[in-house]
């Protein structure tokens, strides 16, 4: 063993692990300039600072101790950004000083804290926590910072990226003056220096020189795919990798669900990590990949820091990241503690500068090329099934009485088919995917098959060029004659060209070249193929699909192109369209001719103009009409109904009568409907009598004995009220 530091529970720690080789960083922290001295550290992610700085604070902790004693106030304080990454740092530390006997907690949110504050009151060695949690215990007096004799923050950039300045400077100030603080990040920008000269003393600068073109143990490779293809491309990629852990980064939480959705269906054990889950469903994803029960994970920039996986060689950009910094981040999930990796970044046309510029700023070289193709992949799937450990086991006792009954009943070759057939089941299908084919080291001369867009011309800008442009044809597919072929799968039944694409190219042996326009209708499919390969495009694929679509070839009349059809636009890299070249008569295809219009002479005879004639009434023949006597019979009653008419009466009608005020206008008494009118003259009323104070209700009362009506009456003693208006009971009239 190479290093050793001071405090021996650590040097076993390390020994049982095989720490034989320290990293640059880790070096640097255990020499004697920087024992217990603040430090501002700068190195590269994967570089093995987690391990390091827990080095560099162990003799601060233990002195000369050999464990710790009973757990009380927290002896140091770790900050990391998120949740993931201070969960790995407590994972790390708790394997580095188990022969210490620490007691190490971790506080973070999405975690219930009232556990971590029972935890916290029983006593802990070493906290590691996220800023925003570790801020809330100590407002709440749970976590008792008084004692501290280290501080780390971790990734303090990223943690100023996130808006956690505040949070970081409110720890610090309330930490003990005389304690050692040690400040590690991947970059040392102007907040970081200036953070580092408020809060540490005499602090030792430390930079670890990243490697020249990133990481060594990291091989950048750039896959050029379609936009539509991607997905596809990346199902290719895990299946050609069969990596035991890989890592799919997107850069939004939709990506990820879908991408998710497609991997799940096509049979990977994947899960996600995203921002939108909580933190047991993060714990839950994560503890899955280091289990076993899950190979892929398809997650945000969430997991771009903290993430160490056992067994994790491959990760794809599905989505190209915004800088370079988080794209060194991603790939460092990958090629740790010696460990050789691939990242792998997905690359569309439209995105080529972009990832251009990326790998430039990173100082990055990358491999490009196309993504793997379904041959390949079964290639590796023959070696893989070769050296499976199942060829190389003895069949033990149980198992060679099924091995002699297979041998007597059926040959080799079916058994070996079988063998395959259930080796083929529980892997996903290859996808079948194109090559865009725009770098311009893949194009040294122009050939029929490569028409990449000219050098700085923007994708799809020159549309002669374009290899994926919206026409009927691409450029590169047929350019002699063609044969239409007929399916029987159209609009209504769910047809897509990207998946029609693939199957035909499967059943019929032939390349994307071969195949020209696809036009999807209603309920079938028109394919063209080069004519040179039809007539054994149409021996291989007439068969019927499993999935019962029929291939048959286009004949007669209805060989003739549609003039607009439904879909004309495919996924296999169409050209601009161009109008194709009146053909000969004796060709199928040839144009249709409309002939002009001939009026036909009428054969129905002589025609009679229209004479129109005038109206004639008819006479009338329901015999001699009678008037109309009515039905109405003269009132017989006493006295007249009401609405009568009045007789005239001359004085009503003078005039002077009519403007004279004392004269009414009516005839005579209102009518009323429930009783006739009686004999009292109109208006006529009896003359009020009033009644004493309390007559008429039962139980009698005292006699009124106030004044009349316009006055308020006696009070109960009997003594007069002074007159006013009578008391209010109820509302008032309006």
């Amino acid at each position: 063993m190479s290093f050793l530091p001071t405090s021996p529970p650590l040097a076993r720690a390390l020994a049982e692990r095989n720490y034989s080789d320290p990293t640059p960083v880790q070096n640097a922290v255990l020499e004697e300039t920087a024992a217990g001295r603040d430090l501002l550290v700068s190195s590269q992610t994967g570089s093995g600072k987690t391990v390091a700085y827990g080095l560099a604070i162990g003799s601060t902790l233990l002195g000369d101790a050999e464990a710790f004693g009973r757990a009380a106030k927290p002896l140091a304080l770790i900050i990391a950004p998120t949740r993931e990454l201070a969960l790995q740092v407590q994972r790390e530390l708790a394997w580095l000083y188990k022969h210490a006997n620490a007691r190490i907690i971790a506080c973070v949110g999405g975690m219930d804290p009232r556990r971590e504050a029972a935890l916290l009151d029983e006593g802990a060695h070493i906290v590691v926590g996220t800023p925003g949690r570790l801020r809330d215990h100590i407002e709440r007096h749970r976590l008792d910072v008084s004692a501290l004799r280290a501080v780390v923050l971790d990734e303090a950039d990223e943690m100023l990226d996130l808006g956690f300045r505040d949070d970081l400077e409110f720890i610090l100030k309330t930490t003990p003056a005389e304690r050692q603080s040690l400040l590690f990040s991947a970059t040392l920008p102007k907040a970081i220096i200036q953070l580092a000269t408020n809060y540490q003393r005499n602090a030792l600068r430390i930079e670890v020189a990243g490697t020249p073109g990133g990481h060594a143990d990291i091989e950048y490779r750039a896959i050029r795919c379609y936009p539509k293809e991607a997905e596809l491309a990346v199902v290719n990629l895990l299946r050609f990798h069969d990596s035991p852990t890989a890592l799919v980064f997107c850069n939004t939480r939709n990506s990820v669900r879908h991408l998710e959705a497609i991997l799940l269906e096509r049979g990977f054990s994947a899960v996600a990590l995203s921002g939108e889950l909580s933190q047991s469903e993060r714990n839950s994803a994560l503890q899955a990949l280091r289990d076993g029960r899950a190979k892929v994970c398809v997650a945000t920039d969430v997991a771009a820091r903290g993430i160490d996986l056992p067994g994790l060689t491959l990760v794809i950009h599905a989505e190209l990241p915004n800088d370079p910094e988080v794209m060194q981040h991603r790939s460092g999930r990958t090629g740790r503690a010696g460990n050789k990796g691939t990242s792998v970044l997905l690359v569309p046309p439209s995105r080529r500068r972009k990832a251009e510029m990326l790998l430039a700023e990173a100082k990055v070289e990358a491999v490009w090329a196309g993504p793997p193709t379904q041959d390949e992949i079964r290639a590796l799937d023959k070696d893989r099934l070769l050296n499976d450990p199942i060829l190389t086991g003895e069949p033990g006792e149980v198992d060679a009485a099924m091995v002699e009954a297979l041998l007597a009943g059926r040959t080799v070759n079916e058994i070996a088919a079988a063998l395959v057939r259930v080796y083929r089941a529980r892997l996903p299908a290859a996808e079948e995917v194109g090559d865009p084919n725009f770098g311009r080291d893949s194009r040294p001369t122009r050939s029929r098959d490569d028409y990449a867009p000219r050098e700085g011309a923007r994708f799809g800008e020159n549309r002669e060029d374009s290899p994926r442009s919206d026409g009927p044809r691409h450029k590169s597919g047929p350019r002699g004659d063609t044969v239409w072929f007929r399916l029987n799968i159209g609009r209504k039944d769910g047809a897509d060209p990207r998946q029609l694409l693939p199957m035909i190219c499967r059943r019929g042996k032939i390349t994307r070249d071969e195949v020209g326009a696809i036009r999807i209708f209603d309920k079938e499919t028109k394919v063209e193929i080069d004519a040179d390969v039809a007539e054994r495009f149409y021996e291989l694929a007439k068969a019927v699909d499993r999935d019962k679509i029929v291939i048959e070839p286009v004949t007669g009349e209805d060989e003739r192109r549609p003039a607009k059809p439904f879909a004309e636009k495919a996924s296999h890299a169409p050209a601009a369209y161009a109008k194709p070249e009146r053909r000969d008569d004796d060709h199928p295809a040839r144009a249709y001719e409309k002939k002009p219009y001939e009026k036909k002479p009428y054969e129905g005879g002589e025609k009679k103009p229209y004479v129109k004639k005038p109206y004639e009434p008819k006479p009338y023949e329901g015999g001699e009409k009678t008037p109309y006597e009515g039905k109405k019979k003269a009132y017989e009653g006493k006295s007249k109904p009401f609405g009568a008419a009045k007789a005239y009466d001359p004085i009503r009608s003078d005039r002077d009568a009519l403007s004279d005020p004392n004269v009414s206008f009516r005839s005579g008494p209102k009518p009323r409907f429930d009783k006739p009118a009686g004999d009292k003259p109109y208006g006529e009323k009896k003359p009020y009598a009033a009644k004493p104070f309390g007559a008429g209700k039962s139980g009698g009362g005292k006699p009124f004995a106030g004044k009349p009506f316009g006055g308020k009456p006696a009070s109960r003693d009997g003594d007069a009220r002074p007159a006013g208006k009578p008391p209010f009971k109820g509302k008032k009239p309006r």
